[in-house]
């Protein structure tokens, strides 16, 4: 029988929840994983204080049924395992994440993925701000696994990303890409200002209509119409995890530019143009 969660409390104090992990679960009887503590405002508690615990950790499963929006912090730096979420989910869901999974049948806070290295994170609602960034002060954000998100997403989308891949079904705010260091970014939807500014490497996609291609700032530098074959591969894979482009944008030509020409300026931002 899988774990499962459900909130105790509709207090509207959030509370800090990072012991939700699967791998941290798994060698733990359910009485131990009551006590491991959790944080709300300025209290300590333990994690059966705030939710009903039921059902067998060692499978490396766990479901959350209800709204876990005040929730922050669930699924960090975990490493293996599975997380169901029913609801909506708070800020820094699989921050730090390096393997694993986690479904959120709902929409989700702000930092989804920050700085995770590896496993796959999937939103089947909206994100907000910051999917895939880095904290402030930090060197880069995310730097390995795959971030979907089914809805839309809000602004500095892989802020200072360095590896991995992060596909938004609908639109996203501004600054998305600011700082991108590499990776790659695929927007089926419309952007906000100031696309790639500060970019140095990598690739930001936009496989909507021309209406809702980004306004590219000057520093970036028409190349090239052509056919990216890597794109087809990442869209194919893509698809699995439920990122369904329409079929023209598999195989459709893009116009690239490169920038941004004031940092190395070896990024790109393709643009779909035709079938």
């Amino acid at each position: 029988m899988t774990l499962t969660l459900h909130p105790k409390t509709t207090d509207t104090i959030p509370i800090e929840a990072e012991v939700i992990r699967p791998d941290l679960f798994a060698d733990k009887t359910l009485d131990q994983i009551g006590q491991l503590t959790v944080y709300q405002g300025n209290r300590s508690r333990p994690l059966c204080d705030c939710f009903d615990i039921d059902g067998d950790p060692r499978d490396e499963q766990i479901v959350l049924e209800g709204d876990f929006a005040r929730v922050k912090s669930v699924g960090q730096s975990m490493r293996r395992g599975r997380i169901t979420i029913r609801g909506p989910v708070g800020m820094h869901l699989g921050a730090e994440m390096r393997g694993g999974q986690i479904d959120v049948h709902g929409d989700s806070g702000d930092w989804v993925g920050a700085e995770m290295r590896g496993g796959l994170i999937r939103i089947h609602g909206d994100a907000g701000h910051l999917v895939g960034g880095s904290y402030r002060g930090s060197a880069s954000g995310m730097k390995g696994g795959v971030i979907v998100v089914c809805g839309s997403a809000g602004n500095e989308i892989g802020c200072g990303m360095r590896r991995g891949l992060i596909a938004i079904a609908g639109s996203v705010g501004d600054f998305a890409g600011f700082n991108l260091i590499a990776g790659t970014i695929v927007v089926a939807g419309s952007f906000g200002i100031r696309c790639g500014a500060g970019m140095r490497r990598g690739s930001i996609v936009a496989l909507g209509s021309q209406q809702q291609h980004p306004e590219l700032l000057s520093t970036f530098r028409y190349d090239c119409d052509y056919h990216p074959q890597f794109l087809a591969i990442y869209l194919h894979h893509l698809q699995s995890s439920g990122f369904t482009p329409d079929a023209t944008a598999l195989n459709g030509r893009y116009r690239r530019y490169s920038g941004d020409l004031v940092a190395l300026g070896k990024g790109e931002i393709l643009l779909r143009v035709s079938s």
